[in-house]
Formats: structure tokens, sequence, C-alpha cells
């Protein structure tokens, strides 16, 4: 099995060819291709190459698949006895991501 670690926005994500990640939104249309450089580990089969940082030549390709939102998480602020009662959500934007090559020049 072929896979990578990349890191994009300051998170790692484990990118295996077909398979799909969830990154941090950024603007792009649907069907853009994009290139992951940030390329911290290389695995193939039995072989693996770690960067230091980086693996040098190592980029995964990349198709933008959709725009999501996360999960919705409550946010409830409140001081007890002063009647002080906040309750928000937030939803977490997110661009989907089908992988599909992983090269080493």
């Amino acid at each position: 099995m072929k896979y990578a670690i990349v890191e994009d926005g300051g998170k790692q994500f484990k990118a295996v060819e077909g398979g799909t990640i969830d990154v941090d939104h950024f603007p792009a249309e649907i069907g853009d291709q994009l290139d992951l450089e940030r390329v911290l580990l290389l695995a193939e089969d039995e072989r693996v190459e770690v960067g230091t940082p980086l693996v040098n030549g190592a980029k995964v390709m990349a198709t933008v698949l959709a725009q999501v939102k996360g999960p919705k998480v409550i946010v409830f602020k409140y001081r007890p006895k002063k009647h002080y009662r906040v309750k928000t959500g937030h939803r977490q934007r997110y661009t989907r991501l089908q992988i599909d090559s992983i090269v080493k020049e």
C-alpha cells in the first residue's frame, strides 16, 4: 500500500491513493487539480522514506471534490446566579480532496 503523510494548514493527513481527505477550507472550484508539496513521509510496501523535514521531490496530486461543513459545535456560556446565558453554534468549513497519485521525482 502506497501512502504519504502530508501537511496542510499546520495539520498532518494520511493520503492514500484513491482515498479522500478533508483539509481546511480554501477557495477552489470543484474539479480543480492541486499539488500538495509538503510531504513529510512517503511509504510504499516495506520501503519508508522520512523527510528532514520534507521528502525532496515528492508531491501528492489531488482533485477538489467538494466544499463541505463539519459537525455543529454548540458553545454555551453562562454565569451562575446572574442570569447570563449565551448559546451559539459553529460549523467549520472544509475542502474535500480526492487523492489521485503520489509521485517522487
